[in-house]
């Protein structure tokens, strides 16, 4: 446990470091929205394409796989939409909420901190996490949002939100880098160097831009917050884990590496979604603050766990 504790540690200092930085006023909030562009953009771009494009593609796509992920995910998604409800909440605010619970930061913190924890088998799976998330679950959440306001759903609406999904410099990476697999491309020298040089770049800057970014939340709406941290840290890889080796028996390192992407703290896009709607942007906000934090401790427990099962 303490091993694994020290080799995740390195990744959370440097979260720490980019809030140190962002805290004492080194690096202000237009710093750390440059540097995430750099990241989004550029960094894991890179990172994300060179993946893709050594993936062993014929064993990418996994039915099971892929529904244990969906089905345990749309269960906690479908308690939290309850809860909020429950609470009386409008369904805007109760879809964010849901969407915070299920929403993990794979593509800042889980794609660099995960392949370089599991090793280079977890790609695949990290990968197949990621689009579901971009592709699936924030189309849901973006639909919800604008039906709740204009009480329907139109092709108007549908449009501009496949055109986003479609220019998506991680979705765009990432089917790129397939297709290269698919054709069975080789990779030059030169692009494979300046590949690797450039998604060098996007651990140690996606991580200082997570750190920086929370410098400037404050803790409001606490008890939202604390519920929706609880529910991604605890319930969703619970309900993954169950999906994914009870019901559906994917194969048991895929499913480690499904739960553990499942253990992460809340996404950072998650609130720029709330922000971009006016939707519940507080508690979004704190929920990532709080889960960040937590996560420290937490995910070193999940990935210790996989491990050693």
């Amino acid at each position: 446990m303490l091993e694994i504790f020290l080799k995740t540690l390195p990744f959370f200092l440097l979260i720490g470091t980019g809030w140190l930085a962002g805290r004492v006023g080194l690096f202000p909030q237009e710093a750390t929205a440059w540097l995430t562009k750099f990241v989004f953009y550029f960094a894991l771009s890179a990172m994300l394409f060179r993946f893709a494009a050594t993936v062993d593609i014929d064993r990418l796509f996994d039915p099971a796989f892929v529904l244990a992920y969906l089905c345990g995910t749309l269960a906690l998604w479908v308690v939290a939409m309850a809860v909020g409800r429950w609470r009386r909440l409008p369904l805007s605010e109760a879809g964010m909420e849901a969407h915070s619970a299920i929403t993990g930061n794979t593509g800042f913190l889980g794609v660099p901190m995960l392949v370089v924890l599991l090793g280079q088998q977890a790609i695949g799976p990290v990968l197949m996490v990621l689009t579901i998330d971009l592709v699936l679950f924030s189309t849901v959440i973006t639909l919800i949002v604008t039906g709740a306001r204009q009480g329907r759903i139109t092709a108007a609406t549908i449009l501009p939100l496949a055109r986003g999904i479609a220019a998506n410099p991680m979705i765009v990476s990432m089917v790129a880098g397939l297709v290269w697999a698919r054709l069975h491309l080789p990779m030059p020298a030169p692009l494979d160097e300046f590949l690797s040089l450039l998604g060098g770049a996007a651990t140690p800057g996606a991580l200082f831009a997570i750190g920086a970014s929370l410098a400037g939340r404050s803790a409001e709406r606490l008890g939202p917050a604390l519920w929706l941290s609880g529910a991604k840290l605890f319930l969703h890889p619970l309900a993954v884990g169950v999906a994914a080796l009870a019901l559906f028996h994917v194969d048991p390192f895929a499913a480690g590496v499904m739960i553990a992407a499942a253990s992460l703290p809340v996404a950072g896009n998650v609130y720029i979604l709330a922000q971009h709607f006016g939707v519940a942007p507080h508690r979004v906000s704190t929920a990532i603050l709080i889960s960040t934090a937590a996560s420290i401790a937490t995910v070193p427990v999940v990935i210790h766990w996989i491990t050693k099962g």
